[in-house]
């Protein structure tokens, strides 16, 4: 290589893989009225959200509870159909490719979803198989893999129902990390989690990211969480998609000292949890 074309490298970014292609995604919800007024109401969950996220780039979207972030997360890992615009992971569409889809995207929620009855272990092997792993395989990994997220090895055969949330998302978290995920969805996944597993999650979601070159999406209401982890931060409010950028440029652009105050200045509203985004909460099966 000359001189030359050692400068040009230099200065001209080397772009990678587009990972997440979203389009004017729009998302509605619509309920029956009760009482005098009957009918069907109408509520816009996603409103145009356009934005692309590069493969191993880790993406905070920040919005208070209604905002449209589990909507969003929705969508993204097929689980809702959009009203309109699109969305492209790692070049396949979300709606028409969505078997491909599914075969490249693990999601961990607030409300994680796991066969209640059965255990951390047994959960962790029907995740594996439906990701295509034997039984040879994963024999010595589950058990790992539970160990590392500090999960008690006493516990690994008991019924997820009779586990706390904090550990109900470790699980979550091994599951991810054993099907090795191309794009990693996270739905507020340490909401409810006292401050030690918290810290934990949230390692584990850095380890994640540098073992697997996985593309993270973020979702949360915590901002410190948002700055500490991700390389873009969004601001996500009623349905919009205000901005997305680096935490400090949020910050300048608003010309403010912190994300919180970012917010504000951007929504014109304080940084508080308001109503439940939608109905249909993850339930366990």
């Amino acid at each position: 290589m000359s001189d030359v074309e050692e400068e040009v490298m230099k200065v001209v970014p080397v772009r990678r893989e587009v990972a997440v292609d979203v389009r004017e995604l729009r998302k509605e919800f619509r309920r029956k009225d009760v009482g005098r007024r009957r009918g069907k109401r109408t509520r816009v969950a996603l409103d145009g959200v356009t934005f692309t996220m590069e493969r191993g780039e880790t993406v905070a979207i920040l919005g208070q509870n209604g905002s449209g972030k589990s909507t969003l997360v929705r969508l993204l890992s097929t689980l809702l159909l959009p009203d309109g615009g699109s969305a492209r992971i790692f070049g396949h569409d979300a709606v028409s490719e969505s078997r491909a889809v599914r075969r490249l995207v693990n999601r961990v929620s607030v409300e994680a979803s796991f066969f209640k009855k059965m255990s951390a272990a047994e959960n962790l092997g029907y995740a594996a198989r439906y990701y295509g792993m034997t039984a040879r395989q994963t024999k010595d990994e589950i058990p790992a893999i539970l160990g590392r997220v500090g999960f008690p090895a006493d516990r690994r055969n008991e019924p997820m129902e009779n586990l706390s949330r904090g550990m109900q998302q470790k699980v979550a978290l091994a599951r991810a990390l054993l099907t090795s995920p191309v794009l990693l969805l996270l739905d507020e996944p340490t909401t409810g989690l006292d401050p030690r597993s918290k810290l934990e999650v949230q390692e584990f979601i850095r380890e994640i990211r540098s073992l697997h070159d996985s593309t993270i999406l973020l979702c949360t209401h915590d901002l410190d969480e948002a700055e500490a982890l991700a390389e873009r931060v969004g601001i996500l409010d009623r349905g919009a998609l205000l901005a997305l950028e680096p935490a400090d440029d949020l910050k300048r652009r608003y010309g403010c000292g912190t994300l919180e105050e970012a917010f504000f200045a951007a929504t014109g509203r304080a940084f508080e949890a308001e109503e439940d985004e939608d109905d249909d909460r993850e339930v366990f099966a």
